[in-house]
């Protein structure tokens, strides 16, 4: 690699926008160019840096560790990028109207407030509507702008970028350790309560999945509502799986079961094709991007 050269900022955004998509004939539909042409962009990204940033297991392709570590930098220069035009030409103070993003209940609380700072002060003219719901919503049906979900769509019209694996554990109360104990084992668990987020036996399905035996009889407060139903748990009510930054942001709560591997779960971000050609759209869509791909 020649140090005296950064990389072509076009080679960049063709890996970017390739390991978004998943295929070089998807990322030459979404930037305007012809395949080999995308093709020839990340080869020279490749030669550059001198590292390969691609696996190609027959048609399919897959990220390298080297691609894995660059993509998030490249991630932080496509928003930078954004920011550094739209600020340049005054776009950004411009940019009004509404913009509505729908996350989970947590997600919405704990993870969205630095975003919509951010945002009050690079666009005070935009309007944001926070949908706040455990409910999947259609942005086919244009109910929402941008979705923050943990599966990626299939719908051949959304974009949908991974932005981040979460990790999660399970957590309780230091009202409720003190008062039953802290389990070592899954022998010490079957004196203890759990606390249910909406259905039950999903939850126990994806407890099992983990090493993690539970029965209907442990659950005895529920609640479909994610902030409910954690602020049962914070209150002393029982152990629960928690995303780990929600629960560190969350005072008087202790992780447990130090023996159970640790949950991952994937972030998508995601919009309609049509819908991220908008400005305003396109600068929340780059700045969630930015800030929910920035390591905790």
């Amino acid at each position: 690699m020649d140090l005296t050269r950064s990389p072509d900022w076009n080679h960049i955004r063709a890996f970017l926008t390739t390991a978004e998509e998943g295929s070089l004939s998807a990322a030459a539909r979404r930037l305007g160019l012809t395949q080999p042409t995308l093709s020839r962009q990340v080869a020279a990204l490749e030669q550059a840096l001198g590292v390969m940033l691609f696996e190609r297991p027959g048609r399919a392709l897959a990220l390298t560790q080297a691609g894995h570590e660059l993509l998030a930098h490249s991630r932080q220069m496509g928003a930078a990028a954004t920011a550094l035009s739209l600020s340049a030409t005054g776009q950004a103070n411009r940019i009004e109207g509404r913009v509505s993003i729908t996350a989970s209940e947590l997600l919405s609380s704990f993870m969205l407030p630095p975003v919509l700072h951010r945002l009050r002060q690079m666009a005070p003219k935009l309007e944001i509507d926070v949908v706040a719901t455990n409910d999947i919503r259609d942005l086919m049906k244009r109910e929402a702008d941008i979705a923050i979900r943990h599966v990626r769509p299939d719908q051949p019209e959304l974009i949908a970028r991974l932005v981040r694996e979460g990790t999660a554990h399970f957590y309780a109360a230091t009202s409720y350790l003190d008062r039953r104990g802290r389990p070592q084992s899954q022998q010490d668990l079957a004196s203890h309560d759990f606390v249910g987020f909406g259905n039950n036996a999903e939850m126990i399905a994806h407890a099992a999945h983990h090493g993690v035996t539970l029965s209907p009889a442990q659950f005895s407060i529920n609640s479909s509502n994610g902030l409910v139903a954690w602020e049962l748990v914070r209150s002393g009510f029982g152990i629960s799986p928690m995303y780990d930054g929600a629960a560190q942001q969350t005072k008087g709560v202790e992780r447990v079961m130090p023996w159970v591997e640790t949950i991952r779960f994937p972030f998508w971000l995601t919009s309609h094709r049509e819908l991220h050609t908008s400005r305003k759209i396109r600068l929340v869509f780059d700045l969630l991007a930015e800030v929910l791909s920035t390591p905790e």
